[in-house]
């Protein structure tokens, strides 16, 4: 028997997707309510000063910048285009600074510096980072609108978000967490209220990137008889489920994550400083090949296995503590949800997997040698989630934040939420 060509699989392909994306147009608001949890930097931020606020320069006085406020002096921490402006982006790295209690064993803001996020139980935060800026700064702009066009969902009704201050992270047990727990608890909260609101269905929860360790250790704190009532499936997007080498990069060196004109070492105390950021470096639970170095320099070679002592060796020795015992612990078992699971992401992205620092050290930017993943997360990392009730599906040639807008992946992501949201339809068809 001849092997079927690859343009009847492909046409094939493309007419079991229009079947289900027409399925999830018919069904109109017939859908399970989803709430989305965003990634790292995806929700805005908003901060206001207080009288402990001390200024580092003239530039970042409070009656200077910024200069728009709302009331009660709130004002866009982030995203904020003033950022790249040398004066300013040291008045933004400031402000967004983390400190770490080693009394309270826990994080907090700069003195000084007061932090709320804005629109939570709204996706009107996750839209746009900067709402003057809307092509510039969208972010879930274009996956609303699909939900929204191609599935018949409604905004604040049927689908509705759950941003929160993405530089806190969660902390081992046994440490307090205080910010990023209240999170846990709020989003709780928001299930059951959504769920209640829309005739007790369960929830679909849709992450992105970081959102999506959130959702997983949210949900394995929960108990199997909530799980059941509430939850209906998770939709992981660009899960970095062991880290990411790139992220190794953003302490040694500094990251502008793709803003223009800014220099990373501006920003690298404030990066070093996320609590977020140290969840983000890369598990030997997923790297764990000791004879394969992630950081390569002149002298010492650092492995996943060595991450206290790369800590300490790029100048950041007052994270090592905070690291071992609050993130270490998090990132040595791969959680599993206790829900059925579906990750979705790229691949076929060149992706930094080995970087190699020469004689001028940590602070000039590494050669990188790349590997597969979705130029942001390794395939290792994305793939790493493996247990039961769950599939991966790869889409090539699609990057970390295209995957919110590329074409090719919104359908697919339409996809499985139809198909999830067709065992609703077929159970009300039977009770007609």
């Amino acid at each position: 028997m001849n092997e079927p060509s690859s343009r009847y699989l492909v046409v094939t392909g493309m007419l079991v997707m229009a079947t289900m994306i027409s399925m999830c147009q018919a069904m109109g608001n017939n859908v399970y309510p989803l709430i989305l949890v965003p990634g790292n930097g995806g929700n805005q931020l908003e901060a206001r000063l207080d009288r402990e606020y001390k200024p580092s320069s003239v530039w970042c006085s409070s009656w200077l910048y910024p200069i728009h406020k709302k009331s009660g002096g709130w004002f866009r921490l982030w995203f904020d285009a003033a950022v790249l402006l040398s004066p300013f982006t040291r008045c933004f790295n400031d402000r967004m600074m983390l400190y770490y209690d080693a009394d309270l064993d826990d994080y907090q803001n700069a003195p000084g510096v007061q932090t709320r996020v804005p629109h939570f139980g709204s996706t009107k935060s996750l839209l746009y980072l900067d709402p003057r800026l809307r092509d510039a700064t969208s972010y879930m702009e274009h996956l609303v609108k699909a939900l929204e066009k191609d599935c018949g969902y409604v905004t604040d009704q049927t689908i509705l978000g759950a941003p929160y201050d993405f530089r806190y992270g969660l902390a081992a047990p046994g440490h307090p967490s205080r910010v990023a727990s209240q999170f846990l608890q709020d989003l709780k909260h928001l299930v059951e209220k959504t769920s209640s609101e829309n005739e007790g269905k369960p929830v679909i929860l849709l992450s992105h990137s970081l959102g999506g360790l959130f959702v997983q250790h949210f949900l394995n704190r929960t108990t199997p008889s909530w799980r059941r009532k509430y939850i209906k499936h998770f939709v992981a997007l660009a899960a970095p489920w062991g880290g990411t080498i790139s992220q190794m990069k953003t302490f040694a060196s500094g990251n502008t994550l793709g803003v223009p004109l800014v220099n990373p070492l501006l920003v690298r105390p404030q990066q070093r400083t996320s609590e977020s950021n140290q969840w983000l470096l890369p598990s030997a639970k997923v790297f764990n090949d000791r004879t394969k170095p992630l950081v390569v320099t002149p002298r010492v070679n650092y492995t996943a296995y060595e991450m206290g002592r790369f800590l300490a060796d790029i100048g950041f020795s007052q994270g090592v503590v905070p690291y071992k015992t609050r993130v270490l612990p998090l990132t040595e078992e791969l959680m599993t949800p206790g829900v059925p699971v579906t990750c979705i992401y790229g691949r076929g992205v060149d992706t930094p997997e080995v970087l190699v620092y020469g004689e001028g050290g940590f602070d000039e930017q590494p050669d990188i040698k790349y590997g597969d993943g979705d130029g942001t997360v390794n395939l290792a990392s994305l793939a790493a989630l493996k247990v039961d009730n769950s599939k991966s599906v790869e889409i090539g040639g699609v990057s970390h934040t295209s995957i919110l807008k590329d074409e090719i992946a919104l359908k697919e992501i339409m996809k499985q939420i139809s198909i999830i949201n067709s065992e609703l339809l077929n159970v009300n068809a039977m009770n007609e």
